[in-house]
């Protein structure tokens, strides 16, 4: 078994953390929230999406986040662009990278999307090309990569079939997500074999859901995988819509300190993330959705 020396984490609180949030955040606190990240050494930062106001209202204020963000040099911003529309009004704020999405379950497809996962991706094509035309990166993520609120569980074969419809399509990247946190280690490690068939492994990432409990789990699997990029989310932030109660995104702290523990680098500064993650907890009225921040900030007598 050979861990990784050193972990990417692509910080996605403020995208898709904060956008199953009901109460509105302002663009000066999500603003304040990267700024915050991006002092605490988190080099990939997933800002906003460029979707229609009507769906996710949180998302509105897209163009106003971008515009305030002081750009670090060395940190690259992206942003999730469902459509040439999207990605038309996006590249007016000059993104470093964009997100486009697609599920591998069928049922899940069509119930989120209205169409098929074939479909979605002729979709994405032109949006994909017009990024690679631009100079702009191109990541995938891959939704229901192992369980389905609507079919259940999702075999690898479908996990590599869209694999490999997005790599047919120029995305650069994928991050392979367990959507409604329902996977175990052998099963993500099976979605991760199906893609890496399509993907080099420095292309692949992980996006863990925590809804029972099982991300860290997942994690290890993949590191010992050789995966070294993952999507967490400051203080846990992000619900699932689609499991009643349910936790979201891995926590950026849990992951970093159990990455910490096990000597491998991230360049991030945990003291800095905590602030970063109790400001916005603050802002929303909760406690942390972390078991490590938790710990340790009580530990800090807060």
């Amino acid at each position: 078994m050979t861990l990784p020396p050193r972990v990417k984490l692509v910080e996605v609180g403020p995208r898709d953390g904060l956008q199953n949030e009901k109460q509105p955040v302002p663009a000066a606190i999500k603003i304040e929230l990267i700024h915050r990240l991006q002092a605490a050494g988190l080099q990939e930062i997933e800002v906003t999406s460029f979707v229609s106001p009507k769906w996710v209202p949180q998302m509105a204020d897209n163009a106003q986040v971008m515009a305030g963000i002081t750009r670090k040099p060395g940190v690259r911003y992206s942003v999730l662009t469902p459509n040439l529309q999207g990605f038309e009004a996006a590249l007016k704020c000059q993104p470093d990278e964009i997100v486009v999405f697609a599920s591998a379950s069928e049922a899940f497809s069509q119930k989120n999307i209205n169409c098929s996962i074939a479909e979605s991706i002729e979709r994405f094509a032109p949006v994909v090309q017009a990024a690679r035309e631009a100079g702009i990166h191109v990541r995938g993520a891959m939704s229901c990569t192992v369980g389905c609120p609507y079919e259940g569980e999702v075999a690898p074969q479908q996990v590599g079939y869209l694999a490999g419809l997005m790599k047919g399509i120029g995305v650069q990247h994928v991050g392979v997500a367990d959507t409604i946190g329902v996977g175990t280690p052998l099963k993500v490690q099976r979605a991760l074999e199906a893609t890496l068939k399509h993907f080099d492994l420095n292309d692949v990432s992980g996006h863990f859901h925590d809804t029972y409990g099982q991300a860290l789990a997942n994690t290890l699997i993949s590191l010992q995988m050789g995966v070294w990029q993952f999507d967490t989310s400051v203080a846990g932030l992000g619900g699932c819509p689609y499991a009643k109660g349910a936790t979201g995104n891995v926590a950026s702290e849990d992951v970093v300190y159990m990455l910490a523990g096990m000597g491998i680098d991230t360049g991030i500064d945990l003291d800095q993330l905590l602030d970063a993650g109790a400001f916005i907890s603050e802002f929303l009225q909760r406690k942390p959705n972390s078991r490590a921040a938790m710990a340790l900030l009580n530990r800090r007598g807060l």
